[in-house]
């Protein structure tokens, strides 16, 4: 089983909570996991793991959060070749594009997505919790 890393930015808590649940679910399926804020993950430590869970609200006119997490994801990239890869967040506003956007980046720099994402309108609800927890199960055992 690859080392994981859970990477999150959260601005009113709701990705920070999905990133527990896929701590959760990781835990859940015998694996253990290293949580990580986008401000302290680098390229450097991407490269120690094999498995990363990356978590991101939708911003402004659905992208990713601009000051922290997209500058990190931007630097990290270039060692995702390979790497199992998921991908969760939270929106208060329109239909999802961020994710597609994002998930269409990850597939096309080289990410094996181990699930599909999961998404929640506002804060996790049973359905988007449940959806965590298989989440993180998912990339522990990818």
């Amino acid at each position: 089983m690859d080392k994981t890393a859970i990477v999150y930015w959260s601005g009113t808590g709701n990705t920070e909570a999905m990133a527990g649940l896929v701590l959760e679910g990781v835990k859940s399926a015998g694996g253990q996991a290293d949580v990580f804020t986008a401000g302290e993950f680098t390229p450097e430590k991407a490269k120690e793991y094999g498995a990363i869970a990356f978590g991101c609200p939708s911003m402004g006119v659905e992208q990713l959060e601009e000051s922290e997490f997209e500058p990190m994801y931007a630097a990290v990239k270039p060692e995702l070749g390979g790497k199992s890869v998921v991908l969760f967040g939270s929106y208060g506003w329109g239909d999802g594009e961020w994710m597609r956007n994002w998930e269409d980046d990850c597939s096309s720099s080289g990410c094996r997505l181990a699930a599909d994402p999961v998404t929640a309108n506002g804060a996790p609800d049973d359905e988007a919790s449940k959806a965590c927890v298989e989440l993180g199960k998912a990339l522990a055992q990818a």
